[in-house]
């Protein structure tokens, strides 16, 4: 059993897995985005925030806009939990997990968008980004604090690590025999 401490990484089986599917994920996600379409018509690109959402909510929620407003949030979402289970690290603070996966969640978001901006019948929107960030950080919040707390104690030893005396760096002995001695 591989024993972890701090700043350790996950068995490496599991980072593979993770690096596997998240370069999967982001394959299918470019063939989704950065294909060319033929239409005979193409919006402007939306450059103000919060536009195109104001715009699918200003009719009041209905099916079509949770779908138009839902796919932007699900495309990137699975990189909320993809992107630290590719990192492997099992005892890191979950703001900074959390900091880490959406800056790089909406970095690719930003990424695909801008990229978009040169294929012929796409169309950038900001507000695609500000979705897909939101979707990141969601699934991230939903899945990756209780999946590492199971996978650390599950990694954990039976009894713990053995106490250290800090200043000289050895465990103490125990004295199981010494009936006459009295700690006081």
């Amino acid at each position: 059993m591989q024993r972890h401490g701090p700043g350790t990484t996950a068995a490496p089986r599991m980072r593979v897995t993770g690096l596997l599917l998240l370069v999967a994920h982001l394959l299918t996600v470019g063939w989704l985005t950065l294909r060319p379409r033929s239409v005979p018509w193409v919006p402007a690109a939306n450059l103000q925030p919060l536009a195109t959402i104001r715009a699918e909510l200003a009719h009041g929620v209905t099916w079509e806009a949770v779908g138009h407003l839902g796919g932007p949030v699900l495309l990137l979402a699975p990189l909320g939990v993809l992107l630290p289970l590719s990192a492997g690290r099992l005892n890191v603070s979950p703001l900074v997990s959390l900091t880490r996966t959406v800056f790089a969640g909406a970095m690719i978001a930003l990424a695909i968008e801008l990229l978009q901006s040169g294929v012929p019948g796409r169309v950038p929107d900001v507000d695609a980004v500000l979705l897909n960030t939101v979707g990141v950080a969601l699934v991230h919040l939903l899945v990756v604090p209780g999946a590492r707390s199971r996978l650390r104690r599950r990694y954990e030893e039976p009894g713990g690590a053995t106490p250290r005396i800090p200043r000289v760096g050895l465990a103490p002995k125990a004295d199981a025999l010494s009936g006459s001695r009295t700690y006081l």
